[in-house]
């Protein structure tokens, strides 16, 4: 595989909170320097925001997320993508032909399919959290109607999962996609960098944004130099020849998504940064969602576990260790490994033709009716 040697990989600088390991790196002290900038220098010329490559309506608006429907049909069991909650935009599940993970989904059969969108954070969004977020999310599948099948990508994983424990009755499966769940399972680049750096760290970085992690300054770090055309190629798995129009036009839209950022609110991101990645709360039990402690083990969502075997963000095993911590039945636990890195999960064309239709066939399969029958009945009682 090719692995520069000159340079870190820039697939670190992906999806957040990736871009502060340069404060556990080499680069802490350039960080420092530079932390004055970050609030009151410029943060780049504006860019437009990427579009979505498949033809599509927007469902409904609000002020944190976009609904994208995807359908094709209006009757059937609904399908929801929670995309990452990231420095990056959810334009990720839908890069350009070829390369999109809600044209998979939908020619593998999914007739109705809608997409988070996460809108980037205004001032006055500082203070959302990780509660208000799930309480969107409610809307959302609300409208689009429960029970839903939710698919969560990387951050949006935990999210989904944290949803489907908080309303059981609204999922009728779950699949989660490269996303971290159980951060002592086993350590990955990102995963350590996070542990390894100071909380203060990430809240000095809030405070210089006036409470809003600012998408565009914080991408100054690597900048757009750093990503090299292999990297592109090799990530979208792509046997376009590099030196051929085709590969100038993919190589251009993933960098237009990839320039294209949004902001976070500070409050969500240091909850994120504290709670999950800090003192793993999710896995442990201890993480409180909308006033309700989340057990792991009452979950009996029928769930598909799909990891990245040279996964540099989520290590395989951080995501499978789902399947011991969910109350479902083992029958119930799908798994798979796809060959590829983090982003080649929701990018790469070999997994796209070859995983996520496979992931749709078991989404199609029947859900027995009486599953939903206790999840009701506590909702009721609690």
């Amino acid at each position: 595989m090719y692995e520069p040697g000159d340079y870190q990989s820039p697939n670190l600088a992906f999806l957040w909170p990736a871009f502060i390991a340069a404060a556990a790196s080499d680069m802490a002290a350039l960080v420092a320097k530079h932390f004055a900038n970050l609030a009151v220098g410029p943060g780049g010329p504006t860019i437009e925001e990427p579009k979505w490559a498949t033809p599509h309506g927007v469902a409904l608006e609000l002020k944190t997320a976009r609904l994208r429907d995807f359908s094709t049909a209006t009757a059937g069991s609904p399908a929801l993508l929670v995309t990452p909650l990231s420095l990056h935009g959810a334009a990720v599940a839908d890069l350009a032909p070829g390369h999109s993970l809600v044209a998979a989904l939908c020619a593998a059969g999914l007739r109705r399919l809608f997409a988070v969108d996460w809108r980037t954070a205004v001032p006055d969004m500082r203070f959302l959290g990780i509660d208000d977020y799930l309480a969107d999310l409610n809307v959302l599948v609300d409208h689009v109607g429960a029970p839903v099948d939710l698919i969560g990508l990387c951050q949006g994983g935990w999210m989904a999962l944290l949803y489907a424990a908080r309303f059981p009755a609204k999922v009728r499966k779950l699949v989660l996609a490269g996303a971290p769940v159980d951060l002592a399972a086993s350590s990955s680049a990102l995963s350590d960098l996070v542990g390894m750096t100071p909380l203060d760290t990430f809240e000095e970085l809030v405070r210089i944004g006036d409470g809003i992690v600012p998408g565009r300054k914080v991408l100054k770090f690597w900048g757009m130099e750093s990503v090299f055309a292999e990297d592109i190629r090799q990530a979208l798995q792509t046997d376009v020849t590099p030196s051929s129009p085709d590969f100038t036009e993919l190589e251009a839209a993933f960098r237009d998504w990839y320039a294209w950022t949004i902001d976070l609110p500070g409050a969500y991101f240091l909850e994120v940064v504290d709670k999950l990645f800090k003192h793993n709360q999710l896995a442990l039990g201890t993480f409180v969602a909308l006033g309700q402690r989340i057990d792991l083990a009452t979950v009996k969502t029928p769930a598909f576990l799909l990891a990245a075997d040279e996964d540099e963000l989520v290590a395989p095993a951080q995501l499978f260790a789902a399947g011991r911590l969910l109350g479902t039945a083992a029958e119930n636990i799908r798994s798979a490994t796809a060959p590829c890195r983090h982003i080649g999960l929701f990018m790469g064309k070999d997994v796209l033709e070859q995983t996520w239709p496979a992931i749709v066939r078991w989404i199609g399969e029947p859900v027995a009716v009486d599953r939903y029958v206790a999840p009701v009945a506590a909702s009721i009682a609690g």
